[in-house]
C-alpha cells in the first residue's frame, strides 16, 4: 500500500498524466510525420518519448514539491544513465529488426517469384508435352488404321514419331534435372576435370547441327585450364551453352568458345552471332521457362527445330546451366558483345 494521503496521490497522478501527455502529444505527431521513415528510427523515437515523458513528470512532481533538490537530482541522474542504455539498445533493436524485415520482405519476394515460375513452367511444359503428343496420336492412329500404307509415308511417320518421343524425352530429363538442383539433390563428385576434352566432345556433338546450317564452331587450340568439377555436369553446361548459341546463330553465324585462368578461378566463355538480346531480358535469361522475345531471332529458332527438335526446349536450359554452375560454386552471366552475346561461366580452376 502507499503510504500517502489521498489527495497526494491524485495530485501526483494528475502531474504525471498531465507531463505525459505534454510529451507524448508532440511525440505522438513526430511519430506520424516519420510513418515513412526505418524500423530503427521509428523504436529510436518511440523510446525517446517514453524517456521523455518520465523525465516530465519526475520535473512537474519535484516542482510540485513531492521531490526534494536532492531526490529529484538522484532520480535525473539515474533517468539519464537508464535513458542513454534505453536508446542505444532500441537503437541496436531498431536495426536488427529492420534486418529482419527485409529479410523477411525477400523472402516472401522469392517465394511469389518462385510460384510465378513453377506456373510458368507447368503452363510452357503442358504446351510443349501436348503439341508432340497430339502429332504422336495421330500418327499412330493412321499407322494402325491403314491410313498410311505406302512405305515412304509409312518410313517417315516412324521417323517423325522417334523425333517426337526424342523431343519429349529430352524435356523429361530437363525437368529431372532442374528437379534435383531445386531441391538439393544434386551429388556432385569433383575432381580435377581438362576442360578441352568437354568441351571438344561438346563441339563434336554439335557439329553436324552446325554443320547443316552452315554455322561454324570455332575454339582456341591452346590455353584450356583445368577446372574441378563433376565431368557429366560440366559436359552439360557446355552443351546446353553450345545448342543455346546454335539456336539463335543465324545461317552462315559464328559460335566462338574460349577459356582461361584468372588466378584461382577459371573461366569458359560461348559467344554466338545472334544480334544480341535486349537490355530488359537479359536479367531474365537465367529464368526458368524464359524464352525471351519470339521475335529474337524467329529464323534461326525455327530453323533449328526443323534441323533437330530436341534442340527446342521448354526453356530449361539456361536455367540447368545457372543451377549446375552455382552447384560447382561458380557463376554464370550474360552480356551483349559485338554482332551477339556472350555467355561467361566461372569455375574453381584445379591446381597447377
Amino acid at each position: 500500500m502507499l503510504d500517502l494521503p489521498p489527495g497526494d496521490i491524485f495530485v501526483i497522478l494528475a502531474v504525471g498524466l498531465s507531463a505525459s501527455l505534454l510529451v507524448g502529444l508532440p511525440g505522438a505527431a513526430a511519430l506520424r510525420m516519420a510513418r515513412r521513415r526505418t524500423i530503427t528510427v521509428h523504436v529510436t523515437v518511440l523510446l525517446t518519448i517514453t524517456v521523455l515523458a518520465v523525465l516530465a513528470g519526475v520535473v512537474g512532481a519535484a516542482q510540485a514539491m513531492f521531490l526534494s533538490a536532492h531526490d529529484r537530482d538522484v532520480v535525473l541522474l539515474v533517468l539519464a544513465g537508464s535513458g542513454a542504455v534505453s536508446l542505444g539498445i532500441g537503437w541496436w533493436l531498431g536495426g536488427r529488426l529492420a534486418r529482419d524485415a527485409v529479410w523477411a520482405d525477400q523472402l516472401r519476394q522469392r517465394e511469389r517469384q518462385a510460384e510465378a515460375n513453377r506456373r510458368e513452367l507447368v503452363a510452357w511444359v503442358s504446351h510443349d508435352l501436348r503439341t508432340p503428343l497430339a502429332g504422336l496420336r495421330a500418327m499412330a492412329e493412321a499407322l494402325e488404321d491403314g491410313v498410311v500404307a505406302d512405305p515412304v509415308t509409312t518410313a517417315e511417320y516412324h521417323r517423325r514419331i522417334r523425333v517426337e518421343t526424342d523431343r519429349m524425352t529430352q524435356l523429361v530429363d530437363d525437368l529431372f534435372e532442374l528437379s534435383r538442383i531445386n531441391a538439393g539433390a544434386l551429388r556432385l563428385s569433383l575432381r580435377p576435370v581438362q576442360l578441352a576434352e568437354v568441351v571438344s566432345d561438346a563441339l563434336a556433338s554439335a557439329a553436324p547441327l552446325a554443320r547443316a546450317r552452315g554455322i561454324r564452331l570455332a575454339a582456341a587450340e591452346f590455353g584450356w585450364p583445368a577446372v574441378v568439377a563433376s565431368e557429366p555436369e560440366l559436359a552439360r553446361i557446355v552443351g546446353n551453352l553450345l545448342r543455346n548459341a546454335v539456336r539463335f546463330t543465324p545461317y552462315d553465324g559464328v559460335v566462338q568458345v574460349s577459356a582461361g585462368r584468372d588466378g584461382e578461378h577459371a573461366w569458359l566463355a560461348v559467344a554466338d552471332t545472334c544480334g544480341g538480346i535486349p537490355e530488359a531480358d537479359l536479367p531474365r535469361v537465367f529464368d526458368v521457362a524464359f524464352r525471351g522475345e519470339p521475335a529474337r531471332s524467329p529464323t534461326a529458332a525455327a530453323a533449328t527445330a526443323q534441323a533437330d527438335p530436341r534442340s527446342t526446349g521448354g526453356g530449361l536450359g539456361l536455367a540447368i546451366v545457372r543451377g549446375l554452375v552455382e552447384a560447382h560454386g561458380g557463376r554464370v552471366e550474360v552480356a551483349n558483345a559485338g554482332a551477339g552475346c556472350r555467355f561467361l561461366v566461372h569455375l574453381p580452376a584445379a591446381a597447377r
